[in-house]
């Protein structure tokens, strides 16, 4: 079985975790074969938005599959960081379309998405300090940035467990949806996304993404701004608002 299945639609891209039996957790032969695709897709400017998502209805994921690694392997050098990190820098629109419930550093691969749509029966626990071992640094600051500090020190250090409710106050999900119209709605909004101007959705992704980690660079995201209002994309939007009509974008 395949650990991962990609698809692809017009410009929306979607990986599906298929470990179900495995809650969905990945081994390290997943978690390169995952890097090496969004290496991959990160360089392709025809994708629109790409949709993260697990095989099944009881987890999304469940992080990392541990079977195998000694105390030898260098977690300084985590796969599991790596791969969320290529997510969060990922220059177009990003949704984690969590299909059950979400554990571990499986949080993390969607605090690194854009959007987070999960079902009103989702739940979360990270229990890592349970075991002795120390969250990526990369992901504490991921979950401070996204859903704040006093839900993230009640996830991370007292391994609370949160239920829908609980996710969506805090910011874990922007959308919960019942399960029976979860496809339907993440269908709908992935669909909106797909339509945005992509130079616009790069640029301002950028700017909100490096002010939350406070390294903004001003030359890198005023480019972003000339190449916006100096686009095609600009005219043909500009043209839609004047005919009364959607527009239609091609990213140029």
């Amino acid at each position: 079985m395949d650990p991962l299945l990609i698809t692809r639609e017009a410009g929306v891209v979607t990986l599906r975790l298929n470990q179900p039996e495995k809650h969905n957790a990945l081994d390290l032969a997943a978690m390169r074969h995952l890097t090496t695709t969004l290496n991959e897709l990160g360089s392709d400017s025809t994708i629109r938005v790409l949709v993260l998502t697990g095989a099944g209805e009881r987890t999304f994921c469940a992080g990392a599959d541990l079977s195998g690694v000694d105390e030898n392997f260098p977690w300084w050098e985590n796969p599991l960081d790596t791969i969320s990190s290529r997510l969060e820098a990922l220059p177009f629109a990003t949704v984690c379309a969590l299909n059950g419930a979400v554990y571990g550093g499986g949080t993390d691969l969607a605090l690194a998405c854009d959007f987070r749509i999960g079902k009103t029966t989702a739940r979360t626990f990270i229990p890592p300090a349970r075991f002795g071992i120390h969250y990526p640094i990369n992901g504490l600051r991921r979950a401070q940035e996204r859903i704040g500090m006093s839900a993230a020190k009640r996830l991370y250090l007292a391994g609370e467990t949160f239920d829908a409710t609980e996710m969506k106050a805090c910011g874990f999900l922007d959308h919960a949806v019942e399960p029976d119209q979860h496809a339907d709605f993440t269908a709908r909004y992935v669909a909106e996304l797909a339509a945005m101007a992509p130079l616009a959705v790069r640029g301002m992704k950028y700017v909100l993404n490096a002010s939350a980690r406070g390294n903004l660079d001003h030359a890198r995201a005023m480019e972003g701004v000339r190449e916006c209002f100096t686009s095609e994309d600009f005219l043909e939007g500009r043209a839609a608002i004047a005919a009364k009509r959607k527009p239609v974008f091609r990213g140029v």
